[in-house]
């Protein structure tokens, strides 16, 4: 579905214009450990990018966007390729999606049981008990679907956190991956126009 979106082209090793693209990221997946190598793609997307995605049919997988390929010289797109592939390492992938299955999951509860309750409350006219018993079960599911918003909360804070600990590993494996990583981002932000909204001065990227 990823790469249909976003219409990846995957690349060998032997192809002579980016070919060395792959050899990055053996290289890269090599000096962080993993056992399996990700398969490298092209996202034909006009926005400079790279993302990392798996599953345990495909396996690992990297695309980096031709735009990014135009604007960025290699040793940027390295510490960006060293920042993905610790999200793999890390297994963000992975976590961020059972993760992000948990507040729908409480908001989808909770809508019910509000429903069920309402339900209860009207077909149960003026019975105490029953109103009684409809009123818990709502006010539950009114605690759940806040439960969810708050969790959200948490997620953002995770993946923001993730994001920390992939940078940090692009730092580690790369020679001076933390500075070329810092370009590259300022790079992407110059270009998508962030910097220039900021009152930065962007022409020296």
């Amino acid at each position: 579905i990823i790469e249909a979106i976003y219409h990846v082209r995957h690349i060998e090793a032997e192809d002579p214009r980016y070919g060395w693209l792959v050899q990055l990221v053996e290289d890269l997946s090599r000096r962080s450990g993993l056992k399996n190598v990700p398969r490298v793609g092209i996202a034909e997307v006009d926005i400079p990018n790279a993302f990392a995605y798996e599953s345990p049919i495909t396996g690992p997988r990297i695309a980096v966007t031709r735009k990014l390929l135009e604007i960025a010289p290699r040793d940027e797109i390295e510490a960006v390729l060293g920042h993905e592939i610790g999200h793999l390492k890390h297994g963000d992938v992975k976590v961020m999606m059972i993760v992000s299955l948990i507040p729908a999951l409480l908001y989808w509860i909770g809508q019910m049981m509000v429903r069920i309750g309402f339900y209860s409350a009207m077909l149960g006219g003026g019975r105490r008990r029953e109103g009684g018993g409809a009123a818990i079960i709502g006010l539950l599911g009114i605690g759940l679907i806040a439960a969810s918003f708050l969790f959200n909360l948490f997620i953002l804070f995770l993946s923001r956190l993730r994001e920390y600990y992939a940078d940090s590993h692009s730092a580690a494996i790369v020679k001076n991956g933390a500075y070329r990583l810092q370009r590259a981002l300022a790079r992407i932000m110059a270009y998508t126009g962030a910097l220039k909204e900021a009152g930065v001065d962007t022409s020296r990227y």
